[in-house]
């Protein structure tokens, strides 16, 4: 029954070249720790101006990242779609039937160290992607849903965004679920918007500085 609905979705999806096949008793063997394996790399961005140093950061992230490793087909996976950026595949520890992972090809640990045209290339491919598992797993909703940094829960420390199809009464979590209190239109909200606006302003300066140069 799973490889009959592995295949439904895939026919909804361009073919990719996946190489040798792979068969899912295969995939379920391999260690949770593998297919979740954790990239020891910082969130923030390294501000030293020592490029050579950065690269070759970059390049010991990619080495031991499962995503990378994925890309360069040295690990297995289910591959759904696949174009010059991005790759899409079936998350290996789903929330639900269809959880899928939209990869960019080139690693960044963060989505703020990542591109804008990476992030527009990632994201252009949603609606076609989520209609398709949506229709695959015969769903009329999804979560979409980037976890950025530790605290935030990311575990893989590649950019990706997470598509989570959604039913009814599907007992994942709901948004109603969260505590949330109703903003208040006082002096601190007022400071913290105010704040935002400064810090947008100074990223902008320094993205203008830096095509300039």
């Amino acid at each position: 029954m799973e490889t009959r609905r592995l295949a439904v979705l895939c026919s909804h999806l361009r073919l990719v070249d996946s190489g040798p096949s792979v068969s899912t008793s295969t995939l379920t063997k391999w260690p949770r720790s593998t297919c979740i394996s954790m990239v020891s790399t910082s969130n923030g961005v390294d501000t030293s101006g020592d490029k050579p140093m950065l690269d070759s950061k970059k390049i010991d992230e990619e080495k031991d990242c499962i995503f990378c490793r994925i890309i360069r087909g040295e690990s297995p996976a289910f591959k759904l779609y696949e174009d010059d950026m991005c790759l899409c595949i079936l998350d290996l520890n789903p929330l639900t039937h269809g959880h899928s992972l939209i990869i960019p090809k080139e690693h960044f640990s963060s989505l703020e160290t990542t591109p804008s045209s990476v992030v527009g290339a990632m994201c252009s491919k949603v609606p076609f992607i989520s209609n398709a598992i949506m229709r695959a797993t015969q769903c009329d909703s999804f979560n979409l849903l980037v976890n950025n940094g530790a605290a935030a829960g990311q575990v893989i420390f590649h950019t990706h965004l997470h598509i989570i199809p959604r039913k009814a009464r599907d007992r994942l979590w709901k948004s109603e679920s969260f505590r949330r209190k109703l903003l208040k239109m006082d002096e601190e909200v007022t400071q913290l918007a105010y704040i935002i606006r400064k810090q947008l302003r100074v990223v902008d300066d320094k993205s203008k500085d830096g095509k300039a140069e």
